[in-house]
């Protein structure tokens, strides 16, 4: 693996993580160091850092709180 892509990526612990969890990304940055990019999308997708994800998940948490409300609501009758 290049020096400078390693210690580009002992800078970023989550890329590492994320490589020991997908080690068919070595192989891709060791043939082509210019891929960073990539794993840095795939990194975002697989910890759930998309806006898209993020849009999800504050969706499911109003939805949580709407439904703890209802329920607060019955339990007052």
């Amino acid at each position: 693996m290049n020096k400078t892509l390693h210690d580009y990526l002992l800078t970023r612990p989550d890329l590492v993580h994320f490589i020991r969890y997908n080690p068919e990304w070595y192989r891709f940055l060791s043939r082509d160091p210019n891929k960073i990019a990539e794993i840095e999308i795939e990194a975002k997708r697989f910890y759930g850092k998309t806006f898209s994800q993020k849009l999800e998940k504050v969706n499911q948490n109003v939805q949580m709180v709407g439904m703890l409300l209802q329920f607060a609501e019955m339990m007052k009758d």
